[in-house]
């Protein structure tokens, strides 16, 4: 049976022996974006050939590009039945792995490596009197609100400052259920919506909510790709 494993189960294997990580999708998605190390070997030329390539003696990690791709599994059974007795599938794929704000490889120009990573933060039981100072001197003129577990619970921005008092704390204050993105969306695309929306930053959190940072629009503007939206 062919071993699935998780995004942490790729790392800790990636770190404690010398695994071989597969991209078995087509040639163009994989120079779009890839793990770190990754090679390509694409599922419909999967032939001995291709797996003469690979030591058996490794183990061997197969990855797709996403849960609902089912390239990768189709693969790891290819390679089990050319006599690889180590194959893993990491089932959620690549988009797991960037979204969750790991390094790829590729031509892609995603949100990630473009995320402020020092954005104002405050705990939901902060006096909205410690942070409000830091709001008004940050140049986005922002506060991420977060909870113990550094999951993304609110913003509080000029308009919170001004519809509050000293004594409320930063949960009370908070604007809720605000806008995330991914770090794995397209820089350009997003840039693109959030002009059209009018909005001039965006919280970028993983896909278990906790934050990565903050990507401001004014410092990004003239990003390639971007274009301001002409009606």
């Amino acid at each position: 049976m062919v071993n699935v494993i998780d995004r942490e189960g790729v790392r800790r294997l990636l770190a404690t022996s010398r695994a071989r990580l597969v991209e078995v999708l087509p040639e163009k998605e994989y120079a779009w974006a890839h793990l770190p190390g990754a090679v390509n070997l694409p599922l419909r030329s999967l032939d001995e050939a291709a797996a003469g390539t690979l030591d058996p003696a490794e183990p061997v990690v197969v990855y797709c590009h996403d849960l609902v791709c089912d390239m990768s599994p189709r693969a790891a059974h290819r390679l089990e039945h050319l006599g690889f007795p180590d194959v893993a599938d990491y089932a959620a794929g690549k988009m797991d792995w960037i979204s969750s704000d790991l390094p790829y490889e590729g031509e892609a120009d995603l949100v990630g490596p473009h995320t402020r990573r020092d954005p104002v933060t405050a705990r939901l039981d902060d006096p909205i009197g410690q942070v409000g100072d830091r709001i008004v001197a940050d140049p986005a003129g922002l506060c991420v609100v977060v909870d113990e577990h550094d999951v993304v619970q609110g913003t509080i921005g000029p308009r919170e400052l001004a519809g509050t008092d000293g004594a409320a704390t930063a949960g009370e204050a908070m604007r809720f259920g605000v806008h995330t993105v991914r770090p794995s969306e397209e820089l350009a695309s997003l840039l693109q919506r959030l002009d059209r929306a009018g909005s001039d930053h965006v919280v970028v959190t993983r896909t278990d909510g906790t934050l990565v940072g903050l990507l401001v629009v004014g410092a990004l503007r003239g990003a390639p790709g971007w274009e301001p939206d002409l009606g």
